[in-house]
């Protein structure tokens, strides 16, 4: 079975309104993998290669200096179709348009204020995961409900 990572980071809004372990509930509920968490400060240094896609956009200072102004909990997740699945329990990029039963739509009333990164195809995770994990911060582990999550039967006969 092929397994893809994602990078997930909940936003200043999300810590400052205390909903990390709520959210963070709703991947582990959905069965994927956690294999790197921490909480930290964005610099602007990281914050500007985070979002150097977005540089020449008028909303850019703001974004830097809202992702620069409280900590945020970076998250790797893994499971397969990881990235498809994460973008769909995250909803869309605003919370009034966000269909209940997402975490933007069930927390989310802002334009502005969204909660929650998520990376959109694997080329980005790979390049945003390496901008907020070193390669020994991201563990390798199996957990125990891992078969009962994904349907691996064949591959447990092997």
């Amino acid at each position: 079975m092929s397994l893809e990572r994602t990078l997930i980071l909940l936003k200043p809004d999300a810590l400052q309104r205390r909903l990390s372990g709520r959210i963070l509930s709703r991947f582990e509920d959905k069965g994927l993998r956690i294999v790197g968490l921490k909480l930290m400060q964005i610099t602007p240094d990281l914050a500007a290669r985070h979002y150097e896609a977005h540089k020449s956009k008028p909303f850019y200072p703001g974004l830097v200096r809202f992702m620069t102004s409280s900590p945020v909990v970076a998250l790797c997740l893994e499971g397969k179709d990881v990235i498809a699945i994460v973008r769909k329990l995250v909803g869309k990029t605003f919370g009034p348009e966000a269909e209940p039963g997402t975490i933007r739509g069930d927390f989310g009333a802002s334009r502005s204020f969204n909660l929650i990164h998520a990376s959109d195809a694997p080329e980005t995770a790979k390049r945003e995961i390496e901008l907020f994990f070193r390669g020994e911060e991201l563990l390798e582990w199996k957990p125990t409900d891992f078969e009962w999550v994904y349907d691996v039967q064949d591959e447990i006969k092997k």
